[in-house]
């Protein structure tokens, strides 16, 4: 049996266009891998923020704001998107936003927080607004039984992407160390890298995907936060009749923001507790990537095979394991065992949430759906690291104590998964499309 039978498709879907599908995964991974997790986090608390004692507080409260911006109009770009068939339009406005953003941060030199701040936020707003856009077209693309298969191709091949712009940077990152050049010198020459890759990449999805939804309506043209705002709640009141969906987002809202963590401050606690170095904490992060495209790759077809619901309640055991390594953890040894296990869950849990959110949302609001989807990780993405860089403010800079605090949003995650009925949210779903 071929991995990519076209049975899993649906009708009128060629194989190819899912390829082009997943390069966005492989394309935006680099960012994620690159900037918030293995380079720039680290650069932006020693270097832009000159190592103050409240950096890393400031780290967190950079992605809490650029999370509460995409919170507050996700929703009424995805709703647009429906309305006017623009998934792919919007998404080329994303990349693009993305991508110079990105760009920008290789300007950033010791002391520069203010254009640190101004560029991540904006990189990771169009960022969000991408993964919300590109995510969308996954229920179009696949059946209804092959979601999760589909999605875990999708998230592997981004992981792939993760891993080719880390090595491309950890190889210049190891050729400036052995030179002796400063990280002033080398990180702004990643950035370059990252934003490349991504540009480049991305051009294979614009070119095969097809955008296959219709104008629905007329829609009065409307700007700003109150319009945003109004969309917002006119979307979480159409969500609210779905009641499967409503559970999955507020168990999505909890461990996405144990998630949001690991990735924007693994590398933080690697070098704050186990003193690693620049070249360490990216070989931890690649080995990460690598962990985590197996975990999403494999985890996707034992998705479809014993289900949405079983499937992510195993992932988020998994997560709870590995903070509890990570907490105890006194050498590198077994904080490589805990990368491993983060790896393996990260892949699959962020694909299998986004499967469920596909067949839990109806044919014709997938976008807008998806949209609250990213809503409620985006505010994970503020409430998880936020709580982490509290605690070691807090704690006199105990990173050990905030990583510990961490396993309790994925555990009332698993709690708020337990109400979720999938046979029944697919159905109304099918009902209201």
């Amino acid at each position: 049996m071929p991995l990519f039978p076209q049975e899993t498709l649906n009708p009128g879907v060629r194989k190819r266009e899912v390829f082009g599908w997943a390069m966005y995964d492989f394309a935006n991974s680099g960012y994620t891998t690159v900037v918030l997790t293995a380079v720039f986090n680290t650069y932006f608390v020693g270097v832009a923020a000159q190592g103050a004692p409240w950096a890393t507080l400031a780290w967190t409260l950079v992605i809490a704001a650029s999370s509460l911006i995409v919170m507050l109009t996700m929703p009424m770009l995805g709703a647009h998107a429906d309305r006017h068939a623009a998934k792919k339009r919007l998404l080329a406005m994303t990349t693009l936003g993305c991508v110079l953003a990105t760009l920008a941060l290789a300007g950033v030199g010791r002391g520069d927080l203010g254009l640190a701040v101004v560029a991540v936020v904006l990189s990771n707003v169009f960022y969000s607004y991408g993964e919300s856009l590109t995510a969308a077209f996954l229920p179009e693309l696949a059946r209804p039984d092959a979601v999760g298969r589909v999605s875990g191709w999708g998230w592997s091949f981004g992981y792939l992407g993760g891993m080719l712009a880390l090595g491309l940077c950890l190889a210049y990152v190891l050729s400036a160390q052995a030179r002796g050049l400063p990280a002033t010198d080398f990180v702004p020459i990643t950035m370059v890298i990252t934003a490349s890759l991504y540009g480049v990449a991305s051009l294979a999805t614009f070119t095969l995907l097809r955008e296959r939804a219709v104008v629905q309506r007329a829609a009065p043209r409307a700007g700003g936060l109150f319009a945003s705002l109004k969309g917002l709640a006119a979307s979480w009141r159409r969500a609210r009749a779905h009641v499967d969906f409503s559970w999955l987002l507020v168990c999505g809202a909890f461990y996405q923001a144990g998630i949001s963590v690991v990735i924007a401050l693994a590398a933080v606690y690697a070098e704050q507790v186990l003193g690693f170095q620049q070249a360490q904490t990216m070989a931890l992060v690649f080995l990460v990537n690598i962990a985590a495209a197996v975990g999403a790759f494999a985890f996707g077809y034992g998705q479809d095979r014993i289900g949405h619901k079983p499937a992510l309640a195993l992932t988020l055991v998994g997560w709870i394991v590995m903070t509890l390594l990570a907490y105890v953890a006194t050498d590198a040894a077994l904080f490589w065992v805990a990368a491993v296990i983060a790896g393996l869950c990260m892949g699959s849990s962020q694909s299998a949430g986004r499967a469920l959110a596909g067949v839990l949302a109806p044919a014709s609001r997938r976008a807008e759906f998806y949209a609250l989807w990213t809503f409620a990780t985006r505010l994970s993405a503020i409430v998880g690291p936020l709580t982490y860089g509290a605690v070691t403010w807090w704690t006199g800079g105990n990173h050990r104590l905030a990583i510990l605090s961490t396993a309790l949003f994925f555990a009332v995650g698993l709690l708020f998964l337990v109400p979720l009925n999938i046979a029944r949210g697919m159905q109304q779903a099918r009902n209201d499309a």
